[in-house]
């Protein structure tokens, strides 16, 4: 296993032309990524592939930045729930204040506040301040 060559794959992948090869020194990495910058360069970018790239946020600053400002909660049961972020814990359990219940786009009733366990959570947003003047 002295040689400085890769294990190569056994089943075919399926690979855009420029990624056909699997580079195995260091001029050839070079030469391989600038032949993909290139390529990359020339063919239209998707919304996934800028989906793809955007930075990850670490949650917990995420969150306690968002704590005293209105978030919209969506839940993995389809319903959202409006209202001010007052607390978070280690479990990233939500406690909202003021909360509005909407369950498939439509109003459901004024819950005021509430606790929303953490795995019950499908992603936590905030509300551009425009957006919550508008919805008032």
């Amino acid at each position: 296993m002295g040689s400085t060559e890769l294990p190569r794959r056994t089943s075919p992948r399926r690979l855009p032309p420029h990624h056909r090869h699997i580079p195995t020194t260091s001029t050839c990495l070079r030469a391989c990524h600038l032949q993909c910058v290139a390529a990359h360069a020339t063919s239209p970018i998707s919304d996934e592939t800028l989906l793809s790239t955007q930075v990850p946020v670490n949650p917990k600053p995420f969150l306690n930045d968002l704590t005293g400002k209105p978030v919209i909660a969506k839940l993995k049961w389809g319903m959202e729930y409006k209202g001010y972020l007052v607390s978070v814990d280690a479990y990233m359990n939500l406690q909202l204040a003021s909360t509005e219940e909407w369950i498939d786009g439509q109003f459901s009733g004024n819950l005021g506040e509430v606790l929303i366990r953490c795995n019950n959570v499908l992603y936590l947003r905030g509300v551009p301040e425009e957006d919550e003047e508008e919805g008032s």
